[in-house]
């Protein structure tokens, strides 16, 4: 019997766990020797470098011995990150997938990041050969693992420093097999991602039907370092894990994507490709209900003196209409949908990462529940949003 069961479940948010050569492997010759070493500083308790290199040892292990896999298959939604079933081997996510019962997954990349973009504390590299090799090596690899089964609809990643390259990665990643394409929330060193050198990306996205996505990791955390430094020890999470952030970084993980999407929005990016999507995932969603009435509140207070605020509609209307957010399972998401609507939030499991906990929907419903939220907003939150977010790929 599958973890998710009695409804559609679309789950917008999940990952592979990246070995040292993942990424080398995938790139070409070229580039393949300036990739940067994969970077574990941020992957928690449960991350070595010699788990990680042991990974291949692992997974032969459980493929011969019957009991180590059932003891994995019984722990599906405990084991995270490298430990978890179908962390990175695609075999073995095919009967993750089966355990858990979900009818599409989209699947990001995470720590090979490090290797040829940046980090969440703001290190980025700055040379375009390694820039979009490194991303063409990653588009090659998420492809191919979601290659394995029509379940998982690959999520690529283009850096946005170079329009022209990337408007060519974007056509690159889509013809692979890509289903959306996660861009960093970090702007370029030059230019905003509404400048209008940029359109050309927006109007490839708009014309493939392909959405835009941002993630935790394309961007910096925004947590000043001496936040941190405030005499007590540093305390590992008891799900330990790739991108575990703690209470001062969860306040602060949205600033990013929320400045993005303000600029988005303000600078008429929306308005002029009408057609584009977006989503926003692994950022929470509790700042998105006051971030609706601060957008129309800006244009309303600040038009008087910047013209192009002058908009059709209002910036809420553009947010609705095109824009789509995944909350943290403590996040109350029968308040959310009370407050802002059915139509803005999707169901995410983050899987294999820890920040989806143990047992997602349970608390999803819990709180759908809570709430009175009908039956047919529930059915959006699960599935449909998702649908309306990827397009015909998430059918």
């Amino acid at each position: 019997m599958p973890y998710a069961e009695g409804r559609t479940y679309n789950d917008a948010d999940s990952h592979i766990m990246e070995t040292k050569d993942w990424l080398a492997s995938h790139a070409d010759p070229k580039v393949r020797d300036r990739l940067a070493p994969l970077d574990l500083t941020s992957a928690g308790g449960t991350a070595t470098a010699e788990l990680v290199d042991n990974l291949p040892n692992i997974i032969e292990r459980r493929r011969r011995d019957r009991a180590a896999m059932e003891r994995a298959e019984a722990n599906i939604l405990e084991r995270k990150s490298w430990h978890a079933l179908g962390g990175f081997d695609p075999l073995e996510r095919k009967r993750a997938l089966d355990l858990l019962g979900y009818h599409r997954q989209l699947v990001f990349a995470g720590s090979s990041l490090t290797q040829f973009w940046g980090n969440t504390s703001g290190q980025k590299f700055f040379d375009p050969e390694i820039l979009y090799g490194g991303a063409r090596a990653m588009n090659r690899a998420i492809t191919e693992f979601c290659a394995h089964d029509r379940r998982l609809l690959a999520v690529g990643f283009v850096p946005l420093d170079v329009p022209e390259l990337a408007e060519h990665e974007i056509a690159a990643a889509i013809e692979m097999g890509c289903a959306a394409i996660w861009v960093p929330a970090a702007p370029p060193p030059s230019l905003s991602p509404t400048h209008p050198l940029l359109d050309r990306v927006w109007a490839r996205l708009q014309d493939a039907d392909v959405p835009f996505m941002l993630h935790l990791g394309g961007a910096p955390l925004y947590m000043r370092d001496a936040f941190r430094k405030n005499g007590r020890p540093v305390q590992i999470g008891p799900l330990g894990g790739t991108e575990e952030i703690r209470a001062k970084e969860y306040m602060t993980s949205h600033y990013g994507c929320e400045a993005f999407l303000s600029a988005m929005v303000l600078d008429g990016v929306l308005e002029r490709f009408p057609r584009l999507r977006g989503g926003c995932v692994e950022q929470g969603a509790l700042w998105v209900v006051p971030w609706l009435k601060k957008l129309d509140i800006a244009q309303a207070a600040y038009v008087r003196f910047e013209p192009a605020l002058d908009l059709p509609l209002k910036p809420s209307e553009y947010v609705r209409r095109q824009l789509k957010f995944t909350p943290f399972p403590p996040e109350p998401i029968g308040w959310l949908i009370e407050q802002a609507g059915a139509e803005l939030f999707m169901f995410a499991s983050d899987f294999p990462h820890p920040e989806g906990g143990r047992d997602p929907i349970r608390r999803f419903t819990r709180s759908l529940d809570e709430y009175g939220v009908s039956e047919h907003a529930r059915d959006m939150f699960f599935a449909r949003n998702c649908v309306e977010l990827v397009g015909a790929r998430a059918l």
